[in-house]
């Protein structure tokens, strides 16, 4: 059996050697995997700005703005694919690891004190998806289990709607 065909639609190229040009991930992706390119990374993936952002994210109670809303994303997948391409990758990933760590850690804090005061609803500045991800089941369960206390459902009794 033969490989699937792909068929591609849209504008892409013509690419000229030598110079760069801005593709979809996924194609740049494709391309160095096929050793057709290099790939250069996005402006912020660089130890001193990545540095600068972990040290801002520590300092502040708040969730900083990051580089990109898919900065964890990115980094994973052109360090995975073409960390050739990038100075000091491992430094990069060790930087990028302890801004999410800090980001999530700060993230847990936030949803453990949302949940002991009952707030009814949460700011959630400057945090990406994959960010808000990460507790979307702890603050579910939470949520589920406070709903049930407030109504006074005890496990195993029917569930009736009741008036607050």
């Amino acid at each position: 059996s033969s490989d699937p065909e792909f068929v591609f639609q849209g504008d892409l190229g013509p690419f000229n050697p030598g110079l760069p040009v801005e593709v979809p991930v996924w194609l740049a992706i494709n391309l160095k995997q096929r050793q057709k390119c290099r790939l250069i990374p996005p402006e912020w993936m660089d130890v001193g700005k990545l540095e600068e952002i972990r040290d801002q994210e520590r300092k502040e109670d708040t969730f900083t703005p990051m580089p990109s809303p898919y900065y964890m994303e990115l980094t994973k997948l052109l360090l995975n694919y073409a960390s050739d391409n990038i100075p000091r990758a491992d430094k990069i990933r060790t930087l990028v690891k302890d801004t999410w760590d800090t980001r999530v850690a700060k993230l847990r804090l936030s949803a453990d004190s949302f949940v002991r005061q009952q707030e009814a609803h949460a700011k959630l500045d400057n945090l990406t998806l994959m960010e808000i991800n990460t507790t979307g089941t702890f603050l579910t369960q939470a949520l589920d289990h406070m709903y049930k206390l407030r109504t006074n459902l005890q496990p195993g009794e029917s569930s009736h709607s009741q008036d607050f």
